[in-house]
């Protein structure tokens, strides 16, 4: 099982990641700065993906496409993030400038 990382930590390192490469990223909510999970909002120009942070069975860190493997539109996207928010008050919102709905730090999809 790798060990965990803070989220607050974990947050700083993806936005100073996103902006060596050159793509914006904003927190859109902070959450528990030691062990809240993690939600990134991908946005490209008319359609975005969220990634949600899980663990997978070997307790490796993993991400879930949230909303499914297809782009969906911000309402879609803002629905599914307020339901998990509603769910756990402690989850951090991190959105991306991400043209080609990748996210711009290393991310093994599950």
């Amino acid at each position: 099982m790798e060990p965990k990382v803070k989220a607050s930590i974990w947050v700083s390192m993806a936005l100073r990641l996103s902006d060596i490469a050159g793509r914006s990223g904003a927190v859109l909510r902070k959450g528990d700065p030691d062990a809240g999970g993690i939600l990134c909002v991908l946005r490209a120009r008319n359609e975005m993906m969220v990634l949600s942070q899980v663990r997978d069975a070997e307790g490796r860190a993993a991400w879930m496409r949230g909303t499914g493997t297809a782009p969906v539109d911000q309402p879609t996207a803002d629905a599914y993030v307020e339901r998990q928010v509603q769910r756990d008050p402690d989850l951090w919102v991190v959105e991306f400038d991400a043209p080609d709905l990748k996210p711009p730090f290393e991310a093994r999809l599950i």
